[in-house]
């Protein structure tokens, strides 16, 4: 590179600006900012632009921006408590939902029907590691509700209680497994 007296340079290695005083063969002198005089080889130094010669496109100036600028989070869907605590899955046990036609179908025959839906329901769950579910299994006579609690009890590894009343009334059981059994 070649300098001329009047050049505003930078050292390389210092943090040192100046103008060039005097050039010779292989060594160039520059008077710092702090009015030193100093010697440097030419691949030492670097030119410094003046400001005058820079052109900056808004378009560049803009592509800069977008990169020092902190993204603003997205609207995030804000989870309610309720929500988040809501359970992942409801299995209703009501025969009509499980069956098309039940004509025919002794009591017997429903209430089997009913507890082993329940029972694959359970098993599912266990498998893919779903941590709540609501049994929905209606008010009536109570007759469901107590072979479900005698099901529950077979297993290790789960609570069960009334699900929430104000959703479901009195007719849900809610089943929560304790994962790290």
């Amino acid at each position: 590179m070649s300098f001329k007296i009047g050049d505003s340079v930078e050292a390389l290695d210092d943090v040192i600006c100046g103008k060039v005083v005097g050039v010779n063969n292989q060594e160039i002198t520059v008077e710092s900012t702090e009015g030193f005089l100093l010697k440097y080889k030419p691949s030492e130094l670097l030119k410094r632009a003046k400001v005058d010669e820079i052109e900056v496109s808004n378009f560049e100036v803009a592509q800069i921006k977008a990169t020092k600028e902190i993204p603003k989070n997205k609207n995030r869907k804000l989870v309610k408590a309720k929500e988040r605590n809501a359970p992942q899955m409801e299995v209703d046990l009501h025969i009509q939902k499980l069956t098309p036609s039940y004509k025919g179908m002794s009591n017997f025959d429903m209430l089997n029907l009913q507890l082993d839906t329940a029972k694959r329901r359970l098993d599912f769950a266990l498998r893919k590691r779903i941590q709540k579910i609501v049994f929905i299994h209606g008010v009536g006579e109570g007759v469901l509700k107590e072979e479900l609690y005698y099901l529950f009890r077979r297993y290790e590894g789960l609570k069960y209680y009334d699900a929430d009343y104000q959703k479901y009334g009195m007719g849900a059981t809610e089943v929560y497994f304790f994962q790290n059994v």
